[in-house]
């Protein structure tokens, strides 16, 4: 399971992905375009229901030999909207084999109430490994851009951990951590039963707690103004902090609605954040 960002099959909102690289240049807007669609077609890999474990783990390592021939300069048909972006933006082949592995992470196992450290490196390969792909794109520099990737990447991907406790659960999964678990006093590593905790709610927002600290690095990166076009990250932190404080007041005891945020609420984010024009 991946950040819209990183991948699309969790979404923010219907159109904020769409909006925040609308917001980009031609060139830019392109690769993140092409970034996006390898994403989904990996990810896929992992969710779609059909396919063995086996037949998925050849899936994930044919597209592993599509990356080595694409960064060997003979990219094949599925790579062939990366070679432009690899080449423009110095697009990194680990990074997007970070992406392929934390798809075999759920390809491999069934994850369930992982342990915190685990879950920090599903969601650096399955988000903040897009998240360096695309500050490259965005044009930032090295050091700043490696933070944002870092702290933005987490906060998205816990965000969409918690609002999609439901569907995860309907694929065996549970990303919700050991430790948020112990903390709501939920013991069971059942994805039915333990959502159907009373203690989930206090599970569920000390992670929210953990993705508002990296909310606030990231914002604190941006607000320092480092090169680069920032307007599609600063629309991504706002869309989906606003997403994570609505839950929050919601509250995520069954039944739970999933969080949306709407045209207008987005354009009264934007018009806030100073990002229309």
């Amino acid at each position: 399971m991946t950040a819209e960002a990183a991948s699309p099959r969790n979404q923010a909102s219907g159109s904020s992905f769409y909006t925040a690289m609308r917001l980009l240049p031609p060139a830019e807007r392109s690769a993140m375009f092409a970034i996006y669609a390898f994403c989904r077609r990996v990810d896929d890999i992992a969710d779609d229901p059909g396919p063995s474990m086996g037949e998925r783990r050849v899936a994930l390592a044919a597209w592993r030999a599509d990356l080595d021939a694409l960064f060997s300069g003979a990219p094949g048909e599925r790579t062939s909207d990366l070679e432009e972006p690899v080449r423009r933006f110095a697009l990194r082949k680990d990074d997007f084999l970070a992406i392929v592995d934390g798809m075999q992470m759920d390809v491999d196992e069934t994850i369930r109430a992982p342990a915190f450290d685990k879950l920090d490196l599903y969601c650096d390969r399955v988000a903040s490994a897009v998240g360096r792909l695309s500050v490259r794109v965005f044009g930032m520099d090295e050091a700043p851009g490696r933070d944002l990737a870092h702290h933005l990447g987490r906060a998205l991907q816990l965000t969409n951990i918690l609002r999609d406790l439901d569907e995860d659960a309907a694929m065996g999964r549970l990303y919700l951590p050991a430790q948020a678990l112990a903390e709501g006093g939920v013991e069971t590593t059942d994805p039915t039963e333990a959502l159907a905790h009373p203690g989930v709610d206090k599970a569920c927002r000390w992670v929210a707690g953990i993705a508002h600290q990296r909310y606030r690095a990231a914002d604190d990166i941006l607000a320092a103004k480092p090169a680069g076009r920032l307007r599609a990250p600063r629309l991504m932190s706002a869309v989906y902090g606003e997403i994570l404080v609505r839950m929050e007041s919601a509250g995520w005891n069954a039944p739970r609605a999933r969080a949306r945020i709407g045209k207008g609420a987005l354009l009264w984010i934007m018009l806030r954040r100073g990002l229309l024009g």
